[in-house]
Formats: structure tokens, sequence, C-alpha cells
């Protein structure tokens, strides 16, 4: 039986385990990346693990999420990252230069090879043929230092894409067609490999959209084969060598298959307040719309945004609405600058604004209440935008375009008749020749130790598992509760991301603002969470942070992958609960789980028994490997990890 190209690099990266759907496997990394927000913890695990040299191919350190610099502790922070990079050996992008998923694909992404990055969006790769997962920041400081990444052997489903894309259909459309099939959480322990003739007319730029936002089907990852397409990419950005042939076998064989006929597809939009609320755009058109824009790392490239200055060149945006620019690189920028594009843009009353992560987490750009805001990123959660009750809808750079012109919500296609324009289609440029100012190599290293400002704090570490865990229901919360949910990303609170201390007041702040301080006073507890619990984001915070605040156990109907191996690597046991349990249980229930919870953890035992309001019963099953049962009996990964390098064991024993 042939191999799936999935299966391909895993097999040449493997140290531990077999390629059994549902298995776990240990795999060797070769690069790791960093942002800012989550990197300062990555770099103080590091720091903390007695490590001296990031021992990858390749590490790098992007500032892309906070790079406004409001508070003397976002430019602290970003100090800080450069002198990390510089004590351990990584590469280093300023402040400014752009979204780390844009400016790494232009720069390091490479067929062939595993990257592990401490953003959900990590696979963004995938569309030229590199096998990227994101991770908890513990997970990325532990494969930096040398040791294995372990994850679920996923299943592997074959997208095959038929036809090619009409006029002013996109490759977001593709995504979002898969969104609407699938759901949320269609892509829960699986890899999606694209293949088909479908698939070998799109552009890399194009692939990358579909992979980064693969995110949101909660895949650990997306895939494409690589090709002529790969190769004259690769050469354009004057990295030709790094070209490798890779490609599933003929008879390999797939958990599934699902089909597109790209030729079938029409501009789409997600709707609020979930990406898989999609439906065709002319559903919505008419909706009014006040605020639109282009960039992020889904649609910020020079090829997302050239479509979109095509259209406005020699018009005008709507008298009552705003419309941005945010290209995701400072080489996408450059380049629409040295063109001309850029002063078309702003003469049609646009406004170009930095290379940043920023608006789509509420930092910069937030909407104005009771408003529609079009946007060509990849999540539209509830509150996401940095308002509470935001009307975020996605979309491609052409819908956004249109809406920005007619002033509502209209198919671009409609659009065109009313206006007599062309379609811009897809174009790359003949060489992607920006600047590199803003990236500083490793071997051009700035500093030679850390500097910590005063908001940087220490890594809280947990205590070993004990043999009793029992405590008040302190929130009972919905499906779907986000990482954004757990620990807010927005500007108030994203500066203290690196003092956990602080931090953890405003833990679920957003379900319930007296949460922190009720489980302050609590002193210990459990949450109660419906299906899917955690998904989004790959920040550890939003485990590190309730692990701070007491929290022992988090009982849900089923979790999202980076967030479960999160609290995993913070000590606080995952279980699963079924539908009429968690119906059931109410919040202020006193909740004690009956056995002997280290002992049952360690020797391997499945079905727990709680006890609610010494009244009633109920089983939950703790789904974990024997490698994280014994991070789990450590208290974490932190403390598992240092144990076993004081008693010489190396990092990828873990």
């Amino acid at each position: 039986m042939g191999q799936t190209l999935t299966e391909k690099i895993l097999s040449d990266h493997l140290v531990e385990g077999d390629l059994t759907p549902g298995e776990e496997i240990g795999i060797e990394i070769d690069q790791v990346l960093m942002q800012d927000t989550t990197g300062t913890m990555v770099w103080l695990q590091f720091e903390a693990l007695d490590l001296d040299e990031a021992q990858t191919e390749l590490a790098a350190q992007y500032c892309d999420h906070q790079t406004y610099q409001f508070d003397f502790k976002n430019t602290d922070d970003h100090r800080f990252l450069r002198s990390a990079a510089g004590t351990y050996g990584a590469h280093f992008s300023r402040p400014g230069n752009g979204i780390c998923h844009n400016v790494h694909k232009e720069n390091f992404a490479a067929p062939g090879k595993t990257l592990l990055g401490s953003d959900s969006h990590t696979p963004t790769p995938g569309g030229l043929g590199q096998l990227a997962i994101g991770a908890g920041g513990l997970d990325i400081a532990v494969a930096m230092g040398g040791g294995a990444y372990y994850v679920e052997m996923p299943e592997v489903v074959n997208v095959r894409l038929e036809g090619e894309l009409p006029e002013w259909s996109s490759a977001k459309d593709v995504i979002l067609e898969m969104l609407r099939r699938e759901t949320v959480k269609g892509g829960v322990g699986k890899v999606f490999e694209y293949t088909g003739p479908g698939a070998e007319s799109l552009t890399v730029p194009e692939r990358t959209t579909i992979t980064n936002m693969g995110t949101e089907l909660g895949a650990t990852s997306s895939l494409f084969e690589t090709d002529e397409k790969t190769k004259d990419y690769l050469e354009r950005q004057g990295r030709g060598d790094e070209y490798v042939e890779l490609t599933a076998d003929d008879d390999a064989e797939y958990a599934d298959e699902i089909v597109i006929d790209l030729s079938e597809l029409e501009p789409l939009i997600a709707c609020p307040s979930m990406p898989d609320n999609v439906v065709p755009v002319r559903e919505v058109a008419g909706e009014k719309v006040e605020q639109v824009l282009v960039g992020s790392c889904t649609n910020g490239g020079y090829e997302d945004v050239l479509p979109a200055a095509k259209m406005v060149k020699d018009q005008e945006v709507a008298k009552h609405l705003e419309m941005i620019v945010a290209p995701g690189s400072k080489q996408a920028g450059e380049m629409l600058a040295r063109e001309g594009w850029t002063a078309e843009m702003m003469a049609a009353g646009v406004n170009v604004s930095e290379a940043t992560c920023g608006p789509c987490i509420g930092i910069g750009h937030v909407p104005a209440s009771d408003s529609v805001s079009l946007r060509t990123f990849n999540r539209n959660f509830e509150g996401r935008s940095g308002i509470e009750d935001d009307n975020v809808y996605l979309c491609s750079p052409q819908v956004a375009a249109a809406a920005a012109l007619k002033g509502e919500i209209v198919d671009p296609r409609d659009l065109a008749d009313e206006l007599g324009l062309d379609a811009p289609g897809v174009e790359l440029p003949d060489k992607y020749d920006g600047s590199k100012t803003d990236l500083i190599y490793a071997d051009d290293a700035i500093d030679d130790e850390l500097i910590k400002g005063p908001n940087i704090g220490e890594v809280p570490l947990q205590d070993p598992l004990g043999s009793d865990i029992s405590g008040e229901t302190l929130l009972k919360m919905e499906d779907n509760i986000t990482t954004d949910h757990i620990i807010p990303a927005t500007s108030d609170i994203l500066k203290f991301r690196s003092n956990i201390e602080r931090l953890s007041d405003f833990t679920l702040s957003r379900v319930d603002e007296t949460f922190a301080q009720r489980a302050k006073e609590a002193g210990s507890g459990v949450l109660v969470a419906g299906e899917n619990y955690g998904q989004g984001s790959s920040r550890e915070h939003a485990a590190m942070c309730p692990m701070y605040l007491g929290i022992e156990a988090v009982l849900a109907q089923s979790f999202a992958r980076i967030h479960k191996a999160n609290l995993f690597n913070f000590g606080i046991v995952p279980l699963a609960i079924d539908e009429e349990t968690y119906e059931k249980i109410e919040q202020g229930d006193d909740v004690e789980i009956v056995d002997d919870v280290a002992d049952a953890v360690e020797s391997g035992q499945e079905e727990f028994t709680i006890r609610v309001n010494d009244d009633w019963e109920a089983t939950a099953n703790l789904h974990a490997s024997e490698r994280e049962r014994r991070i789990l009996t450590a208290g974490g990964k932190l403390p598992l990890t240092k144990q076993q390098a004081e008693g010489g064991a190396a990092p990828a024993d873990d």
C-alpha cells in the first residue's frame, strides 16, 4: 500500500510510534517559529529548561501582533524577544516586518520540512509542501531544545479539487466551501491533503490561503503536493534551490475523500460569528457596511492586495465607510508601493496600515458599535474584533473591495456589470524583490544576553498531581468556547502576556467577569464545557492562567487539539463527559473525583467516577497516552522535562 504525502513526511521525521491513526507519534522538528504574544513565554520556558542554544535547523522569532507598541510593556517584550533570539540563536523579525506566517513563507518555508509554531495558523506553508503544525509554547520550547513533538497520528483526508476557478471566485471561496461543508469541528484529528487537477491550477499564494484557514476546520494541518507552481514560486523568491518534488503515491489510501469542483464555486461569505456560517454573497447582498479590511495572514500577500487595488483604481470608496489595507508583510507593502498601487488605493480613499496581525485580534481598527465589518481574515468569533457585539463577515479581497465601492455587501460579479469592472485575476510578480532590512539573521544577532523589563515575570509551575480533586464548578460554558473567551487578546489585556500573575485577572472575563476573583477566593475548582472546548488560537495562556487560579480539571464534551495538549502541559486534567452529564451538572455544584486521581492517572485508568453534590454520580473519561499521563502526574511538561534533564534524560525522551 502506498503512502500519502503526509505519511511520507511523517515517516522521514518519525522518532517514536507508528503511523496508525489515533495513536500517538513523536516526530523530529526541523523549524520552529514564534510570534510576540506567545514567544515571550516560549523563551522564558526555554530558559527555565536550562537550554543553551536552539537545536532545530532553524528558529525564527517574529513581532507581528503588538507592532503599534502602545505601551512600554509591548516594547519591552519586543526587546526581550530580540535578546532571546540573539542569546539562543534564532532569526529575529522586527515589529512592522510582517505577520509570521507571511514572512516565514517568503523566507524560510521549505517543502518536505516539518515546522512547529506557537500560533494556530502555522499550517500556512502547507501550500508549498511543508508539514506545519500549530502548538502551545511549551511544546515549541522542548522541540527547539532537540526534543520530539508528540501528536496523535491524524487521519489523512484527500480533498480532490477539479476544474478551475471562474472569474471573481478565489482561493478564499475554496476554504469557505470546505467550512460550509465540514464545519469548525470537521477537521479535528485530520490532515487535509489537496490533490487533483484543480490543485495544480492554483498558485502557491492561493494554496497557502487554503492551508492557512484549514485551522478553522480544527485540522492538525493541511498540505499540497509540490509541482512546477511550487518551484516557480520559490524561484521568484530567490530560493529555487530549496525545491523538492513531493507527491503522494498513486496507490495511497486516504481515510476519506472530499471532491470540490472549482468551476462551480461562486463568491462566498462567512456571516457572524463563526467561520463556518457560510452562504453565497448574493444571499446577504444589500447589507450596509461601515468598515472593510483587506489583509491578515490569510489574504495579506501581494497577490491578495493587488486585486483589491485594481478594483478601486480610479474609483472612490463609499463615503460612509472606511477601507483599510494592511499588507501581510513589509515585502508585499514595499512592492505594492514601488509599483504605484499604494498611491492608487490612497487616491480612492483607502487607509494603508502597517503589516500586522493587530486588527484580527482587536488591536486597532475596531469596528464601530452596531455596524458591519467585512474582513479578509480567518476568524470572526464573537468579540474577537475588539467589541463584544460585533458583526464581522469573512470574505475574499474581491468581495471586500466590491463592498467598499458599493457601500454594502454585493457580489462582485453584479458590481462588475454595474461599473464595467474587469475581473482582476491572479498575478504573481516577476520577482519578489522587497528588501529584508527588518529581518535580522541569527549570525547578525544584536544581543547576547536576555533583557527583561519589569512586566516580564516567571513561568508558573504546578505541583505534582495529588490524589484528590474536588471543588466547586466555578463556571459552566456552552459549545465552541474559544481561547479568545478564555484569555482575550485585546490591547488592554495582551500587554500582560509575559506576566501570568496579572494576566490571570482576565481569565474567562468574556464569559463571566467575576470568574477570576471567584476562583481566587475558592482556591481550587473545576470548569464544565460543551463540545470543542478551547478552539482557536494556540495560546497556552488559556491553560496556564486557569492553572494559576487553581483549576484542577476541565470536564467537557470534547476538546480542541491544541488546547487539550496545553491542559496536559500545565497539569490540568481534561475529562470527557457525555451530553447527559453536561446537561445535568450546574454551575456552583460541588464536584469530586471519587478515584485516587494520581494513582489512577499513573496506572492508565480511563474511566473516572465523578460525584456531584454528594447526590449523584457519573462517568468521565481520560483519553491520554502514557506520555501525557506522565506529564499530568508530574504537574506539567516543564517540571517533567526538568526532572528528566536532572536525571540525565534528553528532552527527546519526554
